[in-house]
C-alpha cells in the first residue's frame, strides 16, 4: 500500500534533498569497506511506485542518517505508471526473479559484501522471497513496515477512481483460487484464509512456498533467513487496511483467536529459520503506532540508525522481545 503524506514532511525545507545531493556516487564496495554504508534496497508497497515522492523521501533520509549510501528502489518498469499497475497485475515469482536478476546485475550493488533491505506493506514479503530463493548479495539486516508475511484473510476496498485496484479485488473477491487469478492478481498470492487452508495449500502461487508450509520443505529458505543478522518486523498498531494486522508479525488468526509465532509450527519446526535467528538475537517484533504505512520521522530515523549504515554495526542486537500472554 501507498506511503502516505506523513512522509512528505521528510522533505521540509529542503535538508535531506541537499545531503543526498551533498553526498559523492558511492564507490563499489570490497572487503576493506567496513565503514562505508552497506548499500539500501527498498521495495514500496499495493498502489505504490519507486517513483513516488514518499519513497523517494525515504530513500533521502537514509542518505542523510548515513552518508554514502547507496539507495536502489525495485521496480518492475522504468515508467512509474507501469510499475504502480505491476503492484495489482503480475506473478510474483517472476516478480522476485526480475528483482534478483536486476540486483545481481547493478553494477555497485553486485560488488556488495551485503546489502540492507526495507519492504513496506507487500514489499516486506516480497524483499523476503528475495532471501529465500537467491539473496546475491546477501541481505544483513531485513526491515519490514506492515508486511503480510502470514498472509491476508480480506482484501483491501479501493477507490472509486482507481480502476486498476476495483477491477483486480473484482477478480480475487470472484475465485482467488483459480490458476489465472494466482498467476496474475498480486494480492491473492498471499491471500490465506484459515478457513480455507487446504485450498491455499494446493493453489497458493507464492506465500504457501515460501513460508515453507507445504510437505516437501526447501532447506535453502531456513539457511537464508537463518543468517540474517536482524528481522525487524513492524506491525501497525491501528492498521485497518491489512487484515489480519497480526499477520506482520507472522500470527495466526482465526476469527477472535491468535496464535502468537512462537506458538505455530512454523517456529517450532523451523521452517524457514525464524526459531535459529531468534536465538541468536537477530528476530525482532516491533509497533509502529497509527495506521497502515502512517510512518513518522522519529520510527525511520530510529530504524535506520540502528539496523542501517556501515557493514560492522557499533550497535548491539537486542534481546528478544518478550510479547506476553505467556506464549514466548
Amino acid at each position: 500500500m501507498a506511503i502516505r503524506n506523513q512522509l512528505r514532511l521528510l522533505l521540509t525545507a529542503g535538508s535531506l534533498v541537499t545531503a543526498a545531493v551533498a553526498n559523492p556516487l558511492p564507490k563499489p564496495l570490497g572487503d576493506d569497506t567496513d565503514d562505508l554504508p552497506l548499500p539500501l534496497v527498498i521495495w514500496h508497497g499495493l498502489g505504490d511506485t519507486y517513483a513516488a515522492e514518499g519513497i523517494r523521501g525515504v530513500g533521502e533520509l537514509a542518505e542523510a542518517i548515513h552518508p554514502g549510501t547507496l539507495v536502489y528502489n525495485i521496480r518492475m518498469d522504468d515508467d512509474a505508471s507501469k510499475d504502480r499497475s505491476a503492484t495489482f497485475l503480475g506473478n510474483v515469482t517472476e516478480q522476485i526473479e526480475k528483482a534478483c536478476a536486476d540486483i545481481a546485475a547493478h553494477p555497485i550493488l553486485s560488488t556488495a559484501p551485503a546489502i540492507d533491505a526495507l519492504g513496506f506493506s507487500q514489499g516486506g514479503q516480497f524483499l523476503r522471497g528475495y532471501v529465500e530463493r537467491c539473496n546475491s548479495p546477501p541481505v544483513r539486516s531485513l526491515v519490514t513496515f506492515g508486511s503480510q508475511h502470514n498472509g491476508i484473510s480480506a482484501f483491501r476496498e479501493c477507490p472509486t477512481s482507481d480502476w486498476v485496484c476495483r477491477v483486480a479485488m473484482a477478480l480475487l473477491k470472484g475465485n482467488a483460487w483459480s490458476s489465472l487469478v494466482q498467476s496474475r492478481l498480486v494480492p491473492a498470492q498471499y491471500y490465506r484464509n484459515p478457513e480455507q487452508y487446504d485450498q491455499y495449500l494446493e493453489h497458493s502461487n507464492f506465500l504457501a512456498d515460501i513460508n515453507n508450509e507445504r510437505a516437501a520443505k526447501k532447506a535453502e529458505y531456513k539457511e537464508n533467513i537463518s543468517k540474517l543478522e536482524n528481522l525487524v518486523l513492524y506491525m501497525f498498531a491501528d492498521d485497518k487496511t491489512v487484515v489480519p494486522k497480526e499477520t506482520a508479525w507472522f500470527e495466526e488468526v482465526n476469527g477472535t483467536e491468535i496464535t502468537p509465532l512462537r506458538a505455530r509450527k512454523l517456529y517450532s519446526e523451523d521452517w524457514i529459520g525464524l526459531r535459529e535467528l531468534d536465538r541468536k538475537g537477530g528476530l525482532q517484533f516491533k509497533t509502529a503506532p497509527g495506521d497502515h504505512m502512517e510512518l513518522s520521522e522519529k520510527v525511520l530515523n530510529e530504524t535506520f540508525a540502528e539496523f542501517f549504515g556501515p557493514l560492522k554495526l557499533k550497535n548491539k542486537v537486542s534481546p528478544p522481545v518478550q510479547l506476553g500472554h505467556g506464549d514466548l
